[in-house]
Order: C-alpha cells, then structure tokens, then sequence
C-alpha cells in the first residue's frame, strides 16, 4: 500500500511508475488516433509579428458569418506560426492550469477560471468548450494585443483527452486537473483504458500539481506517473453519496438493481452509500466492485487517499464541503450533484494555486515573450490573492452560474427553460438524477454529428425509468426516433416525436405556458436549441455563433 500522503509527499518516480496505469496492448493501441507532434519551436520567426494581425481578421470574419465558435482563426494561426501558443502561454507568471477528463470540464473550467477572477486574478480561459489546441489557439487570438501581449496572470484551460496530448508537447502544464474516465464517443476514443493512457501523458509532464479524483481508479491511479518533483493532490466523496458516481465497470450495478431503487431516491433520502452496499451478487462481476470499495491500480480505495476537498452533502442551492478538517456549507447557483462535485475539483486546483503564490513557487516567462505583462501590478494581484482564505473561496464559488447549456436556465414564454447536455451514460444518468421530472415538461434532442460522437449505442446504458412517471412531450434531433425507441424499451411515454428541431422546440417552449421545462440534448442539438431560443427571446452570447 502506497503511504497515505499529504499533498505533497512524493514517493521516488521509479516506484510510483511501477504501478503506473498500464498501457493497453499493442494492438488496442490503433483503437485510438492521437495528433501528430507539432514542431512548436517557441523562437518568433520572423513574420510573427503578423500572426495575431490575420488571426484576429480571419477570426472576425468567423463571427461574422456566425460560426464564432469555429476553430479555424486558430488552425491559419498555429500553420504560419507553430510556435504561437507556447510562446504566448509562456508569458504567463502563474502557468497553466489544464482541465481535461471525459465528464464536467466545461463547467469545471468555467468554476476556476470564475473563482480565480473573484479572488482577484487576470484569468485567460477558452470559454466556448472549444477544447481542441487550435481552439485554445483561437481564443487567444481574442486577447492578445496586436504586438502578442497577452494581459493574463495565468491560463485555466479546457482540453479534449486526446488533443491534451497534444497540448502538453508544447506546453507543460503548471497544474492539471483530471476528473474522470468513462465511456464517451467509443468511436473516437477506443476503450476506457486508452482515455486513461492519454490523460496518463498529461499528469506525467505537469510541473506544479496534479489534482485527481480518488472515486475514479482510473483516475486515482495516475498519481504513480506524476514527477517526483510535482505535487499530487486529491479532491473526493463523503461515501453517502459515492453511488451517484460509479466507476465505469460499476455502471451495471447501479442501474435498476433489486432493491436498489432510483439515483434520485436516494438523493431525497440521503442513503445513498448503504443502498449501494447492499450485498448483491452483481456488485461483485467479474472483479468488479461497489463505489464504496473500488481500488485503483495499486489496490487503494478512496479512503486511503487524503482528499483537500471532498463534498460532504448537497442541498437546495447548497452545498458542504470538507475543508482543512471542516465541514462548511455556502450557497450556491449551481444545480445538481454532478456539478458539486465538479465544484469539489474546482476548489481543490484554486486552493494549489493558493499555495503556489504564497510559497513564490512561480512560473518563469519565456525567454523570447513577445510583449510581458504588466510584472509589478501582476505581483500586486498576486499578493492579494495569497491573503484569500477558505471563506473567500466559498464566496467566489457562490457567485459561479453554470456554463452554457450545462443547467443553463432561460426564460421563455413565462417558462423556465433549463439546457442539460448529456453525451454519455453517465452524463445523462447524473443529470436524470438532478433534476427531478415532476412538475416539469420534458424534451430530448439526440444528434450524432461528429462533436456529438457518432455512436448513438450507449443510449442503451442508460437508465429512463424515472421519467415513466411524466412521459417524455418532445423528442427531437437527427437520432429523435433511435431516442424514441430506447424509450419505448424503458415504458417510458412519448407524446411527439419530430425529426425537424427547430419545429419541435417551438411547439415545446410554447405549450403550457408557465411550466418549468427540462431540455436534454447533445451538443450540437444543444447549440440548435440556443440558436433557435435565441431568436424567440434574449439569450446570451456565448461566443458560439448563434
């Protein structure tokens, strides 16, 4: 058993790369296809000084033709300058903090990058969930001067699993934060284990601190592969609410399990770790365990791991958190176990920057920055931020509002409209459990583009029984009548369904005026539904077209 460690004991690289994630064969290896390497050599050349001029002019036309979401000013900026995003990230005194995993890092960037701005910080951040690296490379296109300054203290960024690889060879990381591992878009990613092998290679170059989830093996594992010279820190789960976030080899024996009952039963009886226990066989397949007793490749369970950060309970519009010892409860304007827990996370990367300021323990520009901030009011801010106590951070927290279309609310019609997006198993099973049916309208939109992912079979391991009660009124998208029989399977009724979603979430946001309404839908479904929102009443600007 690994010593139980503080934040920062460390043990020798070798010993703790023994126990590493193991690599998948060498024929699953092709299951995946990961970037090429990039030559991002960070010494300006000469036409360099033109790389934010036409980035930011292609850019423009972007949002001009309504596509504000697009990569492309990024993808003309890294061909005639390689070297761009490196060396812009290396201007910054703080480093970046990269955010990747299957679930929650749009949301959980957004909850950094907001509180580190509260707390007092210039914050650069991709808040459009444009995670691939032309996209972070097209965000800064936005900020930077036209000299290539860029006006930040440092970077919180959201990046795909895969194309965080890619990333990393050319910017290594001051803190990463790796959330989970679980079934999404198997048609790009393979099987579970290579997503673990690509956020592997994310931890294994981070120079500060690697931030993880003890609840997720896959995940908790990855601290044998950090450096021995960064720290390792864990953000965590009281167990009486460990059921609502099995590991992916758990999903089969939290869904519809006799005796078991419902992921919002639970949530209203506040059993849900002794539910989870209760002794069934199928806990027990083919090695798998419960939640409350999953080990991750060095045989730890998540007690064994000391978390900075761990989510005590949830409430209405509240939330507590263990902190230092202490349980503490703050308000907040998040909805949703899911997305406390992606709180949880959030704290427990701001307070390692904390840390870093207060021990001086900074990043060192470039050697070729092309413009530097502003050092002394950067030292100013930064000595303000290192007087921020916990309390300070819970009250940055409180302010967040979720990222577009992640329980994003808005008026339509004298209803309230909330957008849930929902692209894999556990994704839609957590939302599900969130957000109650009752005393709500019910729409699904299910598209299979390529941002979507273009198998639509893990609808299958999804459990929709809760809505046997309320019916489903609307289901919509490309994939409406692949979504309407999967219902179909769980008895669940549906009153419409219309392939046409402009249509549909018209004749949806219109019927019964004044009732609440829950629309789940995959990005691209999400981004239409906006779109069309949009021009029925005031939406706002998210930087994606519209």
């Amino acid at each position: 058993m690994m010593a139980s460690r503080n934040t920062t004991v460390q043990e020798p690289a070798d010993a703790r790369r023994s126990s590493a994630v193991q690599q998948p064969a060498a024929e699953n290896q092709t299951t995946v296809t990961e970037p090429s390497p990039v030559d991002a050599k960070t010494r300006r050349p000469w036409h360099a000084f033109a790389t934010p001029l036409i980035g930011k002019a292609v850019r423009k036309a972007a949002r001009l033709a309504h596509s504000g979401g697009s990569a492309f000013p990024g993808k003309i900026a890294e061909t005639i300058d390689p070297g761009f995003l490196a060396r812009t990230l290396g201007q910054l005194p703080l480093g970046v903090v990269l955010v990747s995993g299957t679930n929650g890092k749009t949301t959980t960037t957004r909850m950094v990058a907001s509180v580190l701005e509260n707390l007092g910080l210039k914050v650069f951040t991709n808040p459009t969930g444009s995670n691939f690296t032309r996209g972070v490379v097209s965000a800064l296109l936005d900020r930077v001067t036209l000299g290539g300054r860029l006006d930040a203290d440092i970077a919180v960024l959201e990046l795909d699993e895969a194309y965080a690889v890619h990333f990393v060879r050319q910017v290594k990381p001051r803190h990463c934060l790796l959330l989970n591992v679980m079934r999404d878009q198997l048609d790009r990613f393979g099987e579970i284990d290579n997503t673990a092998r690509l956020l592997s290679s994310v931890a294994e170059v981070t120079t500060g601190t690697v931030v993880l989830n003890r609840e997720d093996p896959r995940i908790a594992a990855l601290a044998d592969v950090a450096p021995a010279t960064a720290s390792v820190r864990y953000f965590g789960l009281d167990a009486s609410l460990r059921s609502f976030f099995p590991s992916d080899d758990d999903m089969a024996t939290t869904v519809s399990l006799p005796g078991l009952g419902t992921a919002a039963e639970h949530m209203e009886s506040g059993q849900a770790s002794a539910a989870a226990s209760d002794g069934s066989d199928a806990a027990d397949k083919a090695g798998q365990s419960c939640p409350d007793g999953d080990s991750d490749a060095g045989g730890r369970t998540p007690e064994a791991l000391p978390a900075d950060v761990t989510l005590m309970a949830v409430g209405d519009h509240q939330a507590t958190f263990r902190i230092d010892g202490a349980d503490l409860t703050t308000p907040v304007r998040l909805e949703g176990v899911y997305n406390l827990y992606n709180a949880a996370a959030a704290l427990a990367v701001v307070r390692a920057v904390l840390a870093d300021i207060r021990r001086g323990t900074i990043g060192t520009p470039g050697e070729e920055p092309t413009g530097a901030p502003d050092t002394d009011a950067s030292a100013a801010r930064m000595a303000l931020v290192a007087q921020s106590d916990t309390d300070a951070l819970l009250a940055a927290l409180s302010t967040v509002t979720p990222a577009f279309g992640r329980g994003e609310s808005i008026d339509v019609n004298g209803s309230t409209v909330e957008l849930l997006l929902v692209k894999n198993p556990m994704g839609f099973r957590l939302s599900l459990a969130s957000f109650p049916p009752e005393g709500h309208d019910t729409m699904i939109c299910i598209n299979d583009e390529y941002a979507d992912g273009r198998d639509m079979s893990w609808l299958w391991d999804v459990d929709f029984t809760s809505l046997r009660g309320t019916g489903v009124a609307m289901v919509s998208g490309v994939r409406a009548w692949d979504m309407a029989l999967r219902l179909e399977y769980d008895q669940v009724p549906v009153a419409e369904v219309d392939t046409d979603l402009d249509k549909a979430v018209e004749r949806f946001v219109t019927a019964d005026p004044g009732t609440p309404k829950h629309i789940y839908c995959t990005y691209t479904a999400m981004l239409a539904v906006r779109a069309r929102l949009g021009r029925m009443t005031e939406v706002a600007d998210a930087g994606v077209g519209r």
